[in-house]
């Protein structure tokens, strides 16, 4: 089957107010910087974004910020940007802040249908308000639900027409667990090769956990930090 669109933009056509929107991404890396501009462009508001962290300024998911789309955000690191830090201190932004391996384990956990799971991170603290603590073995946990979304976004390194996916280094980060918990998950890749070019044995996301995919261009890969030696 076929899974290629033609745009970014016709990938998120269908895409609506209030949506959860599941984000790949580790601070600027492995963003899928095509479809967050497609988002954009497409002006849906009310947006509940869950994605280890937004961005910067005016770029990743701060573009979504900054044009005020975003409800809340659900992340693990929110630091770097001035818009949130407004937004967030003026009431117009809900947070719900998760340790980074819980997040990425609600996420993983609500693709792979698993309906909760126990945790000693965050016991006796603001984290577990609210939760189900149980003693086991002697230790306290915290149970913490699964992460799904209407819609989630990644990129790849190199994916086929068929949704198969590989991702590159550092880049596969949140982006693997993300693909599976997405009601529709659209992919963007770098390289878009025919279906059976990629060997099976390095493939990272099955196509059976792709909606949507297309070939991404003009890319920037911005950095946070640049340093240089003197």
């Amino acid at each position: 089957m076929d899974k290629t669109y033609p745009s970014a933009d016709a990938a998120v056509a269908d895409m609506t107010d209030g949506i959860t929107l599941l984000a790949g991404g580790f601070g600027l890396c492995g963003n899928p910087e095509n479809l967050i501009a497609a988002v954009h462009r497409k002006g849906v508001r009310r947006l509940s974004i869950v994605s280890n962290n937004c961005g910067i300024d005016g770029v990743g998911l701060g573009v979504l910020l900054d044009a005020g789309q975003v409800a809340k955000m659900t992340s693990s690191y929110v630091g770097e940007n001035r818009a949130f830090e407004k937004l967030y201190l003026s009431g117009q932004l809900e947070v719900e802040l998760v340790p980074q391996g819980t997040l990425a384990e609600r996420i993983r956990a609500g693709g792979a249908g698993i309906g909760g799971f126990f945790t000693p991170t965050g016991y006796g603290t603001p984290v577990a308000e609210g939760k189900e603590v149980r003693e086991i073995d002697g230790r306290w946990y915290v149970l913490e639900k699964p992460i799904r979304g209407d819609f989630a976004i990644v990129k790849a390194w190199r994916g086929d027409t068929h949704g198969n996916l590989v991702y590159r280094a550092t880049a596969n980060n949140f982006n693997q667990a993300i693909a599976t918990a997405g009601r529709i998950t659209i992919a963007e890749v770098e390289e878009l090769v025919p279906a059976g070019e990629l060997d099976p044995n390095f493939i990272h996301t099955p196509g059976v956990f792709v909606d949507r995919i297309v070939l991404g261009h003009d890319y920037v890969k911005p950095i946070e930090f640049r340093t240089t030696r003197p």
